[in-house]
């Protein structure tokens, strides 16, 4: 076995482009990374309905990890893993074993029941990788975990060409899954608010992971009367997301919960300043320019009112929009790369190695 093998463990969806997620992303981008870093990089994409798969799906992962050699390194996407502790925890023993958490299970609505299986996991492993500083500090209270064993490596950032917007203030992106996790809901109440200034609003993510809830949000959006001003227009990837970049003044994330949010420094690699809640990791990810300035606006959690205030703001203040801008496009800047992501996970599963020999 080389020293530099990995094998990764990952969503069967990992590459669906019908449901594209930050999770998936950073998966994708970091087994890239460490395949052009020199590692062995052996993905094994675990189909299934994670993290609560069915008996077809925990089999198939369970003859995945028993066909591993002892003493293979394995990092493990949390989704896989978490959920299926009765799988990954008698693992632990033979393998060097690292879980990869997005988000703590117990943090998407109604998954509280799943906690305890993933502190058997997270116990289990040899090493825990959260996508923030926030993250981190979050699972060691959460879960008890000893801090050494838990490890911050936030998600890198592609380069990207400056947007071009459209008049520099009415077009409003909102770039994430249609869940009640990230807010949708609150930013149409926020937007029912401001119907009266000139804006347009694209929502750009999945409908399939939660079709109830989408349907709540279309009846949401036609009791405002804003059909025509709010767009769900489903997953876009590649070019496609691309283009809804560029023509963006504004992205807007009404999240309840978010360990980094991705989708803010993928907009202000593009110089786009950022509206969002100040929940959990957010604010370190938004961050500020070298002069101190924050390139965006942060409001409350769950609050339509906040949200539809800074809204407001934005759309009829002038200077405001300008100095945001610029801090967007100096904070461009300062963003890391995806190297670096892979950089930071194969120091900690070299630590890994050496630790258990």
């Amino acid at each position: 076995m080389s020293g530099r093998e990995i094998w990764f463990v990952v969503p069967g969806d990992i590459d669906d482009t019908d449901v594209p997620s930050g999770g998936n992303h950073y998966d994708r981008r970091l087994s890239e990374g460490l395949a052009a870093s020199g590692r062995t990089v052996r993905e094994l994409a675990a189909p299934g309905a994670w993290p609560r798969p069915d008996r077809a799906a925990r089999t198939g992962l369970a003859r995945s990890l028993a066909a591993l050699p002892d003493e293979a390194v394995v990092l493990l996407d949390g989704l896989v893993a978490c959920g299926v502790p009765e799988v990954v925890v008698p693992e632990a023993g033979r393998l060097r074993l690292a879980v990869l958490v997005h988000l703590p299970l117990a943090d998407e609505p109604g998954q509280v029941d799943l906690n305890a299986g993933e502190r058997a996991v997270l116990e289990a492993a040899g090493a825990v990788v959260a996508t923030s500083p926030w993250a981190r500090d979050h699972l060691i209270a959460h879960h008890g975990l000893e801090p050494s064993r838990v490890h911050a490596v936030a998600p890198g950032t592609d380069p990207a060409s400056l947007a071009s917007g459209t008049d520099g203030a009415t077009r409003l992106l909102s770039v994430a899954s249609v869940t009640p996790r990230k807010g949708h809901d609150i930013l149409v109440e926020a937007l029912a608010g401001v119907a009266h200034l000139p804006w347009h609003c694209e929502i750009v993510g999945p409908l399939r992971r939660d079709p109830e809830y989408v349907t709540r949000l279309h009846r949401l959006i036609g009791r405002h009367g804003l059909g025509d001003r709010v767009h769900l227009e489903g997953p876009l990837v590649g070019k496609r997301l691309d283009d809804a970049y560029a023509g963006a003044d504004l992205l807007v994330l009404a999240s309840r919960a978010e360990t980094y949010g991705m989708v803010v420094t993928e907009a202000l690699a593009r110089g786009i300043p950022v509206l969002a809640t100040s929940v959990d990791g957010v604010p370190d990810t938004l961050g500020w320019d070298p002069s101190g300035t924050v390139p965006g606006l942060l409001v409350p959690p769950d609050d339509p009112a906040a949200l539809g205030g800074a809204l407001r703001r934005w759309l009829v203040e002038a200077d405001l929009r300008s100095r945001l801008r610029a801090a967007a496009r100096l904070r461009r800047g300062m963003l890391p790369g995806w190297d670096d992501t892979a950089r930071r996970t194969a120091l900690v599963l070299s630590r890994l190695r050496r630790e258990i020999r």
